[in-house]
Formats: structure tokens, sequence, C-alpha cells
């Protein structure tokens, strides 16, 4: 079972997909509109079952995955150009393991809620019936989409399992190509906008990161050994303190624009805000875990004295990014561009359970990674069922939906409570894990952090209210429930926060080992409880009978065994 190639075959599965749906006749095959509808609808169904294929092939690989055997497993390492010591490798750890099962729950999820996203407009496909008339041809081509979807999947994978360095920046730029034109020309209102403003803060990102992979290559190589790109050999290597810290910013600017960290996030709310809610759900819950990800796999593992060294400055600026996007958040007029502010507050929380270098912490934010993917991404489906009926983005021409439209109101309470992390859901137990983990060694950060809970449930609940309660809207009064379809696409997510946010225990089996891996690599070790007997730094002796009294300065007395 362990020889199989998991991980290729799970990343060829969405691309084998993509390529079938490409030679699968499109829309502007000859036909009647009913022709058309089928080819679509034949697409459809290929991108969901390739998907739900890709999930099954995932699940059974976290069956065979053994948190206490090697830190990675599933290797696969073969020669690429052997010339500059660049390797297909792949394999996964148990946060990459945790990451990758989360892309592959997501991606059924947004086929499915994004079944109509691609069709065009109603009335623009006109055709006679003998043919003898012009056919206004759609905008948007549902084959590309999906095909699109399934191209970024495979990256997705891709970026999560490479464990050689030039192949994992590969797939980071490569994922941008696909999202690039989900958001381009897919997307609503000011998309060329978002879609550039996205791709060319990526690429600056990317960048930097091309040229400390190239130092990396060639630091790696002093010595009289030949340069390296496989992360295994290149944790062995020895850097300077200066040459760490300069391929620390390197990696880390890319990672925190990818995140985003602010004050990095600027393109975030507009790309979000333009993008349809599948294509939203992909960008904030899988695309922008590749920034924390890498934190975590580069930033800590290859630069630890750098790590350590720039630690108190991102901590201050996790911390501002979590009062910031909550803040800004609660002032927010556009439904979606208020769903994409509280990312920037949840991705504050994550990089600092990070960067507070603890288990408890560490493994919190790892968690954390996986609960916002399915909080916010039932946040963004449940917000685009409801812009799809009322045509519109604004959450002032929503009001009193739970009296017309009781499910899809009661389902996005649920989703929005687990923005505010309830106790009960899954968030609770990331957030709850990375303020005490942070709070063991860095206490006014974790103290800072901790109103950000608060600021959470005003703006969710704030949210709430306006869309949800009061008198019923003359817009909303014929809005429609959620359709099966519809069930089926959000029902899952809020399944999954409700499961573990009662019985965690699964996934962070998997996810502390290697958050023990990780830090041992950095050097760094928990915090000790300190107890009263044994926190003063001056004690003093005498003896009572035939037992030995200590009594430190702090007045408490301890008896040790008899004496002869």
């Amino acid at each position: 079972m362990s020889t199989f190639p998991w991980l290729t075959v799970i990343g060829a599965v969405p691309l084998a997909g993509a390529l079938v749906i490409a030679v699968t006749p499109g829309v502007s095959a000859p036909g009647s509109e009913a022709d058309r509808a089928a080819r679509r609808l034949l697409v459809k169904r290929l991108a969901l079952v390739f998907s739900v294929i890709t999930l099954g092939l995932t699940i059974a690989m976290m069956v065979a995955f053994s948190p206490h055997g090697n830190e990675f497993q599933f290797t696969q390492t073969y020669q690429w150009i052997p010339q500059f010591g660049v390797h297909y490798a792949v394999g996964v750890d148990g946060i990459a393991l945790v990451l990758i099962a989360m892309t592959a729950v997501l991606m059924p999820v947004i086929i499915l809620a994004s079944w109509n996203d691609a069709d065009p407009p109603a009335g623009e496909e006109t055709a006679t019936a003998a043919g003898d008339a012009p056919v206004a041809r759609p905008r948007r081509s549902a084959k590309t989409y999906f095909a699109l979807l399934l191209v970024l999947e495979t990256m997705m994978v891709g970026v999560f399992a490479a464990t050689d360095v030039f192949l994992f920046y590969v797939f980071f730029e490569a994922m941008l190509i696909p999202m690039y034109f989900l958001i381009g020309s897919f997307g609503t209102g000011q998309r060329q906008y978002a879609a550039v403003k996205f791709l060319l803060y990526s690429l600056f990102g990317g960048l930097l990161m091309l040229v400390a992979v190239i130092a990396l290559y060639v630091y790696s190589g002093h010595g009289g050994h030949p340069g390296t790109f496989l992360f295994q050999d290149l944790t062995h290597v020895t850097f300077s303190p200066t040459v760490q810290k300069w391929l620390f910013l390197g990696f880390f600017i890319a990672f925190a624009i990818k995140a985003p960290l602010w004050p990095f996030h600027t393109w975030l709310p507009d790309a979000a805000t333009a993008s349809q809610p599948g294509t939203a759900v992909l960008l904030v819950g899988v695309m922008d875990k590749v920034g924390t990800f890498g934190m975590i796999r580069y930033c800590l593992q290859l630069f630890p004295a750098a790590s350590r060294y720039f630690t108190p400055l991102i901590l201050v600026l996790a911390v501002i990014g979590i009062l910031y996007g909550a803040i800004v958040a609660i002032g927010q007029r556009d439904l979606k561009r208020l769903i994409a502010y509280t990312s920037i507050s949840h991705f504050g929380f994550i990089v600092l359970g990070i960067f507070a270098l603890t288990t408890e912490a560490q493994t919190g934010a790892t968690l954390y990674m996986v609960n916002h993917a399915f909080s916010t991404g039932a946040l963004f489906l449940i917000a685009g069922f409801m812009i799809a009926r009322r045509r519109s983005q604004r959450i002032a021409d929503y009001g009193g939906v739970y009296q017309v439209a009781p499910l899809m109101a009661g389902l996005f309470l649920v989703a929005g409570l687990a923005g505010l992390s309830l106790p009960g859901l899954s968030t609770f137990v990331s957030e709850f894990l990375v303020l005490v983990g942070t709070f063991s060694r860095y206490k006014v950060a974790a103290s800072f952090a901790t109103a950000g809970m608060i600021l959470a449930a005003i703006y969710i609940l704030w949210m709430y209210q306006r869309t949800m309660t009061g008198p019923v809207q003359p817009e909303v009064a014929d809005m429609p429930d959620l359709r099966p379809r519809e069930l089926w696409a959000v029902g899952p997510l809020i399944a999954v926060l409700i499961f573990f946010g009662v019985y965690p225990k699964p996934l962070l089996d998997v996810i502390n080992p290697a958050v023990h891996d990780t830090l041992s690599q950095v050097h760094v070790t928990d915090p000790q409880p300190q107890h009263p007997s044994t926190a003063s730094t001056s004690t003093t002796s005498f003896r009572f009978g035939n037992r030995l009294i200590l009594v430190s300065a702090g007045g408490a007395q301890t008896q040790k065994g008899s004496t002869p």
C-alpha cells in the first residue's frame, strides 16, 4: 500500500478530468440550444465525477497514513533536471496531508455550488429550429470554467505535496494562471481590475521567492557539495545568520502576500468581491493557505535562526491584521467584501499561531487553516446563493430572509457562528489552541489578539441581523429556500464544522507529530509552567526531626524524604 504513488495519482486525476472536458464538444459546436445545454450538463457531471474520484483516493491515502511513522510518507523522488539538481519529489507530513484533504473535500462542494455560474444569461442563446439564423454565443464557457477548476486542483495538490523547493515554486506560480482566468473571465463587477491586481501582487512575491530559491541552491553547494533543491537535504545545510535573514525575507514576503498578511493584503478584498462564490472559496480557502503552509514548511524549517529573529516583528503584523481586518469588516456594505475582510483577521490568527513557536499554537494554526476553509467557504457559498436570487451584493438590499428561506438563514447562522469561533464548532478548538499557545510565551500579543474574538461577534451578528432578520424586504419576499443541489453543496461543510467541533481528535492526532518535527527543526521547546515551589531563585533548608524542610524565598515549604 505504501508503494502506491498516491500523490502523483491524486494530482493527475483532476488534470485528466480537465483534459477529458477539453476534448468534449462545447457550446460552440453545431446543434440546437437543447444540444448545447446537454453538453454543458455533461461537462458539469464530468467535473463532479473526477473531483469525487480525487476525494475517494485522498480518503484512502489518509487511511494508509501513519501519524507516528516517518515524517514524510508516500514519497517519490525522480530526477527532473539533473544538471541543476531539480527533482520531481513529493511526500506529505501530517500538515500537508490535512491540507490536501481539505482541498479534495472542497472541490466537489464548489463544483455543485457553481453549477450554473458559467451558464450564459437567460435569452443570450437564441437560434431558429432550422438553424438559418445566427446564434448568439455566450460570453462565458462552462467547459472552460470547470476545466480551469480541475487544473487548479492539480496545482494545489502539487504545491502541498512538493518536497523539492524548485518544484514547489513551479506549482506556486502555475496555479496563478487558472485563478487569473477564473477571476478575470468569469467574475463580476471590476473583475479585470481585480484579476490584474491579484496577478501583479502574486508575481511580485513570486519574483522575490525565485531570487531566494536560486540563492538557496547556490549556498547549498558550498563546501564542495553539489547544489540541491531537495527539502530534506536543505534542512541539513548550515547558512550564516546574515544569509538566513535575507533568504527568509525572500520566502516570507512571498508567503505574506499569498496569505495575505497585513499590510500585504490589499489585493484580497478586490479579488474575492469580483470572483464567483466558488472561485472565492478556492482563493481564500485553499490558495491563500499556501502562504501560511509555506511559512511552516520553508521559513521555519530552512531558516530557524532567522525565524526566531523576525518573530517579534511578525507577531506585531499578525496582531495588527487580526484587529484591522475585524474593524474594517464591521463597516463593509458589500456582503462578499465583508467576508473577505474577516479572512484577513483570521489569517492574522493563523500567522500568530505559527510564529508563537509552541506546540499548542502551531497545532491550532494548522487546524485553523482547515476550519477557516470550511467556515468561510460556507459563508461565501450561501452568500452566493443569496446574491444569485437577489442580484445584489449590498447588505442593505436584504432583510427578513429567515421568514421566506428559513433553511438558508439557519445554515448561514451556523456558518457565521463558526466564523466567530463559537464553542461546539471546530473553529473554536483551533482559535483556543492558538491563543493558549501564544499566551504561554507572548502574553501581550495574545491579550491583544483576544479582542479579535469580540470584534468577530460584532461583524458576524450585525451582518446576520441586517440580512436575515427584521421586516421582509419586498425584493426578497419571493426568494426560494435552498434547493437540493445547494443543500448538498453547503451541508457537508456545516457537518464537518460540527463534527470536528465535538471530536477534533482525528485531525489533531495527524497534525501533532508534524508540528513536533517542525519545532524540533527550529530548536525551540514549549515553555514549562512554573510551580511556586520551583519558581523561586532562593531556597533555605533546615531540619525538623528526621525530615529536611526546604523553604523558598516565596515562603513555600516542601519536605524531602527522611534523612539518616
